[in-house]
């Protein structure tokens, strides 16, 4: 990625937006929820590959909440890329104050995704429901209108110089 273009999961949460705004604006939601969720703390914790692997998270406990700090990123070059205010993305808090769902929620659990390029925070959750794979949903106001990415559990080597995964990880 250059330093002036945003990555798969960055882009997409854009155009996501756009089209979650279509399809309030249209009244026809369209929502596929998968599994039941088994989302327990040890189960969430970790590391992982974005969906389209040009990212890596680390899901971890942060007080009595868990957060996920963006630890590599896929990008050309040798300038890390920095959010909306001009800060480096390579360790850039993204998820935060996740706590667990009760209800017919059980086993999610709800808290924010930023969007570093504008810096706003997005009502998000996520869950597992298989090992090594975690779902996570970003969304405007009501779950039905968002978007649902799978991750999987990030394995590969460590990431290199200034938060850079390295070209074997596809």
């Amino acid at each position: 990625m250059r330093k002036n273009t945003r990555s798969g999961w960055v882009r997409k949460a854009g155009v996501g937006i756009v089209a979650l705004l279509s399809v309030i604006l249209s009244g026809k939601p369209s929502v596929s929820f998968s599994a039941e969720p088994v989302g327990t703390e040890a189960a969430l914790t970790g590391y992982w590959l974005s969906q389209d692997h040009d990212g890596v998270f680390k899901i971890d406990r942060c007080g009595q909440n868990l957060c996920g700090h963006l630890i590599g990123l896929r990008y050309d070059g040798t300038d890390v890329p920095h959010g909306h205010d001009g800060k480096s993305e390579c360790d850039l808090l993204m998820l935060t104050d996740f706590q667990p769902m009760e209800g017919s929620n059980k086993g999610r659990w709800a808290g924010h995704i930023l969007d570093p390029d504008t810096g706003h925070l997005y009502d998000s959750q996520i869950w597992t429901t298989q090992p090594d794979v975690l779902k996570l949903r970003g969304y405007i106001g009501l779950p039905i209108f968002g978007e649902t990415q799978t991750w999987t559990r990030y394995k590969g080597p460590a990431m290199g110089p200034v938060c850079k995964i390295p070209d074997s990880v596809k």
